[in-house]
Order: structure tokens, then sequence, then C-alpha cells
């Protein structure tokens, strides 16, 4: 294989007539091999966001400038920059490191030198960064404990700068062979400023979105506790001044940009978004957690919501939130968000009206079990960050009333609440209805006792517990549901459709396209900002499917199928009558995730995705659609869902 690629190559060039290796590089870079290293610290005092140390595998080798960019380097790209040399006293000379440069100065070097040597050349990502810094070490300093007086440039806090030297290699260089990296000059890197989280990561490119870039490894005039491997800051992407500059990685395998390009296609890592509190906080947290909530604030933020017990039908559930800043990658510590004490809080969705505020509606039983519950309402208009006192819109302790996530507005208006009917796994669903903007609520059950869910019949309550529902354009209503499966005319059972054309005061039944879904397992129903239908579900029940019936058949790019199992995406153009394009939730990268609630320990891979799970979903304006799971987070959009996955990897 790698004597093709190297054939490869000089075939491309020889086309481009650029052989490479008629080229003098640049910039002399090294060789850093793969490997995997503990990122951060204990992340004490002002140090925080250092923490928690977790463990970054680079998967592949890259090469990495063996010095900061220099002032003659940068200036053969902009020879105007010159003017700034000896701006408050220091970088004049050719081989001093250039400084007064921001972040797409760096961005733009890189370019120009990418077209210019025929080679992809990038700021280095934070975790490249520090794993290169370290070189293997696991001390403060590749040096060790403390940096030897040959590497200190007036190491403190100054007002005026006095002369220094910023010439480059001057210094021992580290086991890989690169110079400067603790002071001479802080350096950008290529990720947005965020926190860390705990779990393993496989070449992370830090958060999607923010304000500030990352800069690693402090500069002249700075104490020398800024120097420090681990050590994070970051900058305003357009400032500039006398104390950062950059280095250049040169890989044939570039890693994707941090930060996405939305209008393309993309799915991100899953990530947890339950995240036990902080030790000693005085937080509630079980080890069930389960049936989650997600909702977009205005602001931007994340904010999902779920229950958290050692017993479903006990009195100790509370109702526990965490929060995704805008600008993040990982979900912040779980903090209480609601709770009745001494009283069962099954049941939770929360919900954005587009206006200005947040709803938050969830079930409270009298006793210890979910069967007798009466709805409350709470509304936030900042964010998510206080809520109104609770409101009872449903008073009676009675069946009917447990809420399940997945509340949305009518063309009109209408604000839709779907509840479980009953807490039997065949009971059915029911809606809520607010004409008032949330004010009054009424369910339009006419008291008709449960139906028998048959196709072609119909009968007063949705067919399936856990019920996506959606409004269709001409004004019916169209549910899925968890159990009540349906036979279609071949006699395979399949997921449960029903259709109201009378605003949910009866509904009409009949087999859907899709496999049930069983224990343990909620879908999703949804209507995307750009108008289709958006179904995510699951291909079996890995552990009570019959061999012979599971998975589902997937299309690749290239026309071929294959056998897919676990967290499917489905999309209707036409209302829910036909939906075309169906895809298997992953990425097709093989990771060990674990799924919390029923679902435990699971493979992702080409083949597989999330086997089971209470599924919750939301979509930004931005288009990014948020998926949670019982414990993870995935993130995609609709190009996405919509472009094959290529042929498999052999």
């Amino acid at each position: 294989m790698k004597t093709n690629r190297i054939i490869t190559v000089c075939i491309l060039s020889a086309l481009s007539f650029t052989p490479l290796f008629a080229q003098t590089p640049l910039i002399e870079t090294v060789e850093i091999p793969a490997g995997s290293f503990i990122m951060g610290s204990l992340g004490q005092g002002e140090n925080h966001d250092e923490a928690p140390r977790h463990e970054v595998i680079i998967s592949r080798p890259f090469r990495m400038g063996i010095t900061e960019v220099t002032n003659a380097q940068y200036e053969q790209f902009r020879p105007a920059h010159r003017e700034l040399r000896g701006k408050k006293g220091v970088s004049l000379q050719d081989d001093e490191a250039v400084v007064y440069v921001s972040y797409q100065d760096a961005l733009d070097f890189c370019s120009w030198l990418s077209d210019k040597e025929g080679k992809t050349y990038r700021l280095p990502t934070e975790a490249e960064w520090e794993y290169a810094c370290r070189a293997g070490t696991l001390s403060n300093y590749y040096t060790g404990r403390t940096l030897p007086a040959s590497f200190l440039k007036e190491q403190r806090v100054a007002r005026d700068f006095n002369p220094v030297s910023l010439q480059v290699a001057q210094t021992e260089p580290n086991a890989f062979g690169l110079y400067d990296m603790h002071g001479n000059v802080e350096e950008w890197c290529l990720d947005w400023y965020g926190p860390y989280t705990a779990e393993t990561k496989t070449d992370p490119v830090g958060a999607a979105e923010g304000e500030f870039r990352i800069t690693r490894g402090g500069s002249h005039h700075t104490p020398v506790s800024y120097l420090r491997s681990a050590n994070r800051m970051a900058m305003i992407p357009e400032d500039k001044h006398a104390q950062t500059g950059f280095r250049v990685v040169q890989s044939d395998y570039p890693l994707p940009q941090a930060g996405t390009d939305l209008s393309k296609p993309f799915f991100s890592e899953p990530v947890p978004f339950v995240i036990a509190p902080l030790a000693g906080s005085g937080m509630p947290f079980y080890r069930h957690n389960h049936q989650p909530s997600v909702v977009v604030c205005d602001n931007g933020d994340l904010l999902a919501a779920w229950f958290s017990a050692n017993e479903e039908n006990g009195r100790g559930m509370v109702v526990l939130s965490s929060r995704m800043p805008k600008g993040t990658d990982s979900w912040q510590p779980a903090s209480l968000f609601y709770k009745v004490p001494d009283r069962n809080m099954t049941g939770t969705s929360l919900f954005n009206d587009g206006k200005g505020k947040l709803y938050h509606f969830n079930g409270v039983e009298a006793s210890g079990d979910w069967q007798n519950l009466m709805m409350i309402l709470r509304t936030s208009t900042d964010n998510g960050l206080s809520w109104s006192a609770s409101r009872i819109i449903a008073p009676e302790h009675d069946k009917r009333h447990q809420v399940i996530s997945g509340t949305f507005q009518t063309p009109e208006g209408w604000i839709i609440q779907p509840c479980d009917a009953g807490p039997g796994s065949h009971d059915g669903a029911a809606i809520h209805i607010s004409r008032d903007n949330g004010e009054t609520w009424e369910d339009p059950w006419d008291g008709a006792p449960m139906p028998d869910f048959k196709a072609g019949e119909s009968g007063s309550t949705i067919a399936g517990i856990h019920a996506g529902v959606v409004s269709l354009n001409d004004g019916r209503l169209l549910a899925l549901g968890r159990g009540n499966s349906l036979q279609n005319k071949a006699g395979q059972l399949r997921m449960p459709m029903s259709i109201s054309h009378d605003m949910g005061k009866s509904w009409q039944y009949e087999a859907s396209e899709f496999p049930p879904v069983d224990g343990g397992q909620r879908l999703v129903l949804m209507r995307l900002n750009e108008g289709p239908l958006l179904l995510v579900a699951f291909t079996d029940h890995p552990e009570r499917t019959p061999e012979a019936d599971r998975g589902m058949d997937f299309e690749r790019a290239d026309g071929t199928t294959y056998k897919g199992y676990g967290m499917y995406a489905a999309l209707s153009y036409d209302e829910g009558k036909t939906w075309p394009v169906r895809r298997l939730l992953t990425d097709g990268k093989a990771r060990l995730l674990e799924g919390g609630a029923w679902t435990g320990n699971f493979v992702m891979n080409e083949t597989e995705a999330e086997p089971m799970g209470y599924l919750a979903g939301t979509q930004a304006p931005d288009g990014t659609i948020h998926l949670v799971s019982s414990r993870m987070h995935y993130r995609f959009n609709l190009p996405w869902l919509e472009q094959k996955p290529e042929t498999e990897n052999k």
C-alpha cells in the first residue's frame, strides 16, 4: 500500500508539472508519530479549563514545523508585514518569530503555502499541539518540572516590554525535534475554545463554534506558569499583538476544520449529555437516567432534561438538566431541574415557542407509580436560567397524563403535547391542546373505551405509546408509536400509524412501512425546518426481535445495499405517504459507546448504530438536527441524511 501511494503522488506531481522533489520546502518540518497521551491537568484554581484530564488518541502521523514561522518566511507571503518589525521593541530580525498576525492571517499563510508547495498546510489542533509539545512527557514542561534558565524571556507581567530576542531554535528541542514549544510566542491553534469532557477522544477538533480561538505555549513577558504543556489560552480571532505568532502542520490527511460548514453534509462525533454532577455538589444523581427531552434556547444554548432514579416507579425520582452552551462541544454537569418532594416525576418535555418563551411540561404522581399523573407547566423567558412557578394544566391524577417529549405547534399556533394514554405497553397515546399559548388545555378524547387498534379501523386513542405526532399541511395529524403493532398486507408486523382528521378526536389506523419498536426504545417524529418529515427509530429490538427479522436494508452511494442494525432516520417529502430516504445513524467510524439506561454498552460502526434508547429531537435555526438518546447526543443535518454513505471500507 505504501509503495502504491508514493507512485500515485509522483504521477500526480508529474501531471501538474511541479514535482514535489524539485522544491525546497520553505519551512522545515519533522514527523510527529501517531500515539496517545493524557491531555490536560487537574485543573486547579484559574486552570479549571484544563480539567478533566482525558485520553486523546492521535490516530495518524503528521508533520509539524520545527520552529514558529519567522518574519522572513511570513513576509514571502505578505511583504507589507515588514513594517511591523520591531513594534513594541520585539521581533526585528529575519529569524525571529513573526508576531502581529491574526487567526485569519495565519490561515491565509497556510493556504498560500499549500498552493505554493502542492501540500496541505494548516494550523495544529489544540490536541495535536499539546501531544507534540509533551513528546511523551507527563511533567509540566517537556524539560521536566521546571524550565531551564535558557528558556526564560522576561517571564513576568510587564506593562512595557524589555528588549528580548525572539530568534527561533535557540534552546534544546524536545524529543520530537520541536523548538520553542514553551515560550518565545504564543501559537494559534485551529480550535474554537471550549470545555473538556472526560471521555477518550480520537483526533478531536474542538468546539463546533465559539467566540475565541485557542492559543498555546505562552510567550515572552508572561509568567512561567502560562508556558506549561497543559496551559490553555485563547484570543478573539481578529486580535493581533506582540506575543502571538504560529507554527504550521503539514499533513497529507488534513483533519476537518474546527467549526462546521453547516451548508455541507456533516455528522458530528456523538458525545454524552448525561454528565454526573461534580463530587460534593450535593446534587442528586441516580443509576437510571432516562426519558430525555432537548430544546434549543434563543441564545443558542442546548438544554436537556431527563429523570434520574433508582426505581422508575419510586418517589425518589428527580428531573435533572444539563446545558451545552453555544460555541462549546460538551455538556455541563447535571443539576437539579425540577422536583416535587417524595413524588414520582415521570415524563418531561421541553419546547421553544419561537416567541421568546421556553415551556417545561412534567407529570407529577401522588404515589410512587406513573399511572395516575397530573400535568404541570412552567415557562422561562431567559433561556431556561429561571422558571415560573408550577402551574397545573391537567389537575386530575389520572391516565393520559404521562408527558412524552415532542411538544409542537400547529400552523394555527396551537400547542400540542403528546402523552401516553396509560401505563401499559399497549395503552396507546393521547394529545392535549392549547389554543391560547398555554393558558388553557383540553384533551379532545370523548371518553370512549380503548379501541382494538386494527388496521383500517378507527378509535379515540393513538395506536402505540411514546408516540411522535406531527401536523400535516392539510390540517390532519399524523402519529407513529410503539406497541399496538399492525399487520401489513404481507402479514408482517409494522409500526402503527394513526391519522386524525378532527384534531385528535378520532384516529384512523394503518400499518406503516417501518418495523415495530419495543421495550427500551422511543422514536422521534418531527418536521424539519426545510419541510420534510423526519422519523428516527430502530431497525429491531436486539433481544426480542427474531434473528430472521433483524436489520433493514440500506443503500450505499454506489447503489449496493447492506444490512444495517440499530438507530436509523427516514425522510418523507409527501406528508408521510412515502419515505424514500433511509440512513443508518452512523458515520461508519468504529466506536465503543455507553448508552445509559436500558441501552448499556454498544458498538457503533459501518453497519451498527445505537440499538436502543429513548429518543428526543429538536432542530436549531442553523439547520443542525440535535438528537439525544438515553445518554448520547448526536448532531447532523439534512444534507447528511440525504447523502448515501460511501462504499464499505475494505
